[in-house]
């Protein structure tokens, strides 16, 4: 029992590093996970006592039993089935088909990141970049909503900060679960974007598997209870204006919804607006079929002479915030009432039938997402000086201006006027327009750069469906 035994060196070395993560593994590991799971759960009890929408259970659940849950959920079975007999694919090829789509789009939620670091994050870049503003916010029909409801956010879709500017602006009424596209699939913002509760949708996959598997975790999701925010434009304007609605989502999140039963599903209208957003000119190259196509080098190397041109300003204290960046939350739109008013079940009707009925309730959530969109002083000047046709002098524009300020308001639009004083709003957006040289200024006149009408036209559009109903009010009881 008192005999040596000698090992070579490489030997006992193995057994030391088995040995060490034998320790770690069954010691030290456990231990950590138990004290980080203890202090993820008193943050989620501290944010759930002062969140309008607590985080659900069902965010709190690990993602691999979610997985789990998906692949083998009933419906998803069945459609795997379908594919095998229709496509001859081995049933064993199909199943891990499906469980490759489930782990692609459940969320990993984090409620210690999306509060430590990415509301931090949010509101770093937010305030950074912008004059944030939360404008108007249906503050009653928002405090009306029933306790335990599924509240979905519907929004316009201006700009990739759009993301984070609500996030960082609804940060004290709930956590948002976001419908990703796959440009945010790279490493390692998919991981931040998973922890924040976000889940990736391809967008035009024809897919019937994946779009069955994406369908049910959207059912999940809304069964129990997640808030979600959801652009049912399908994808960011390229013009400006707000596109027609595209019911997928919509669709998903309806289609297993009862009427009746004890959890109501509640949309509410988001509108967002910049005075500068900054992808414009990006964009804007996508309307033009005959415009070159850099690759990602080139898209790359812009980004970084932009962010170099910004430095530069920064070093000699020239450089300020894109202007004002702001939100609007409207009027709330319960499913119960809404359906219960038109005798409506979605779940019992033919597929024709029922996305008539969605046709018509997208156009009506997409119209108050449009009623709800902040009228800014760049787009507000932008309107003034397409519209004007010559040159003006700085009184005879914020004459325009103040004019159509007060026929939007009469109709019904929201308008933001920093610090209260309309001069101010209007010379901060002439003073922008100038400084991006969308505006040119000769001898006191301010006119339009023939240049850049496009981009002109790209701000001005982003309020030209509130143009439009001030210039043809509807008639008294329409």
């Amino acid at each position: 029992m008192t005999r040596s035994v000698s090992l070579p060196l490489w030997l006992a070395a193995l057994l030391v590093l088995l040995a060490a993560w034998a320790a770690l593994d069954r010691l030290l590991v456990p231990s950590v996970r138990w004290y980080l799971r203890r202090r993820v759960n008193r943050l989620i009890d501290e944010v759930n006592a002062r969140l309008r929408l607590e985080i659900r259970p069902f965010q709190r659940t690990r993602r691999r039993v979610l997985i789990e849950r998906l692949t083998y959920d009933p419906k998803v079975l069945q459609a795997t089935e379908a594919y095998v007999l229709e496509s001859g694919m081995p049933r064993a090829v199909a199943l891990a088909r499906v469980e490759r789509f489930a782990r692609e789009i459940v969320p990993a939620f984090n409620a210690y990141i999306y509060f430590r670091l990415g509301y931090r994050l949010a509101r770093g870049a937010a305030r950074l970049l912008y004059r944030v503003r939360l404008g108007f916010s249906d503050e009653a029909g928002l405090a009306a909503i029933e306790p335990g409801a599924t509240v979905v956010f519907l929004m316009n879709h201006r700009s990739n900060m759009d993301y984070i500017l609500v996030a960082y602006l609804a940060a004290d009424r709930t956590t948002l679960s976001y419908a990703v596209g796959e440009w945010a699939r790279v490493w390692p913002l998919q991981t931040l974007v998973r922890s924040m509760g976000a889940y990736f949708v391809r967008r035009n996959s024809r897919d019937p598997l994946y779009r069955r598997v994406l369908e049910r975790y959207v059912h999940m999701a809304t069964e129990g209870g997640v808030t979600q925010a959801v652009y049912p434009e399908g994808g960011l304007s390229r013009d400006g204006r707000l596109r027609p609605p595209k019911l997928g989502l919509l669709d998903y999140m309806l289609r297993g919804f009862d009427p009746r039963g004890e959890r109501d599903l509640v949309f509410v209208p988001v509108g967002i607006n910049y005075d500068r957003v900054l992808e414009d000119r990006t964009l804007l190259l996508d309307l033009d079929p005959a415009a070159p196509r850099g690759g990602a080098r080139e898209a790359l190397a812009n980004t970084l002479r932009f962010a170099g041109r910004n430095l530069a300003l920064v070093a000699r204290r020239r450089w300020h915030r894109f202007g004002y960046a702001c939100a609007n939350f409207g009027t709330p739109v319960s499913m119960r009432r809404w359906l219960g008013g038109r005798g409506l079940d979605l779940r019992g009707l033919a597929k024709e039938e029922r996305a008539a009925h969605l046709e018509r309730l997208g156009g009506e959530l997409m119209a108050g997402v449009g009623a709800v969109v902040p009228v800014l002083p760049v787009p507000l000047v932008a309107t003034v000086l397409l519209g004007a046709g010559e040159a003006l002098s700085e009184l005879e524009v914020k004459a325009r201006a103040h004019r159509r300020m007060a026929e939007l308001e009469a109709a019904g639009a929201h308008v933001y006027i920093p610090r209260q004083d309309q001069d101010y709003a209007v010379t901060a957006g002439l003073r922008a327009l100038v400084e991006r040289h969308l505006a040119i200024c000769t001898d006191g006149l301010y006119a339009a750069d023939p240049a850049e009408l496009p981009l002109l036209r790209y701000y001005a559009n982003s309020i030209a469906h509130l143009a439009a109903a001030a210039a043809n009010p509807r008639p008294a009881g329409a």
